[in-house]
């Protein structure tokens, strides 16, 4: 097997790891806190019918209430299950306009940025969620990913790791960032 084939399996296996946790890792949902037709629409992905119609109330109702930003959060994290990541960080932009610095919003929409390939848009999304809330894992974790990667930056990745990692030895979000490291080429 010669270098390239190593460096190319290596690589599918990171992104195969990544687009996993990115795709599982969507950090908002948690409990909506707004009128009776949004904490009923929030609920799991669910088939397709179920998430388009989830999305079409939603949809009516920030259209009826557009300052409704739980709605919005909604709404973005239909948009995130549905792969819709251009209506999704729409969404997310309306909530943000509400809520500016709800971390888990950015980050959630940082991942979609990703999602795009806005990788700028993605990492200073990241950074300002981590800015706000420097304990925020998910926006740490997920700049690493971004620079080793997308921007095939792996000494970045490893520094945005290793403090993930000094942060919160114990969690789940240190056990992946240390997996994500022994991936990385040596120093």
């Amino acid at each position: 097997m010669n270098k390239e084939n190593i460096v190319f399996g290596v690589s599918g296996l990171i992104i195969g790891i990544l687009l996993g946790i990115l795709a599982g890792g969507k950090v908002t949902g948690g409990s909506p806190a707004g009128p009776a037709a949004v904490q009923q629409a929030a609920g799991p992905a669910g088939n397709p019918a179920q998430l388009s119609a989830r999305i079409s109330e939603l949809e009516a109702i920030v259209a009826k209430d557009p300052k409704n930003v739980q709605a919005w959060i909604s709404l973005g994290n239909d948009y995130f299950d549905a792969h819709n990541p251009q209506k999704s960080v729409q969404a997310y932009a309306k909530a943000l306009e509400l809520d500016p610095n709800n971390p888990n919003v950015l980050t959630d929409q940082g991942v979609m940025f990703r999602a795009l390939g806005f990788f700028d848009r993605a990492l200073a999304n990241f950074e300002k969620a981590n800015t706000i809330n420097p304990k925020h894992l998910q926006s740490l974790f997920n700049q690493g990913i971004v620079y080793a990667v997308d921007l095939k930056q792996p000494a970045k990745a490893r520094t945005v790791w290793e403090k993930l990692i000094a942060q919160e030895p114990g969690s789940d979000m240190a056990r992946q960032a240390k997996e994500m490291l022994s991936q990385l080429p040596a120093k």
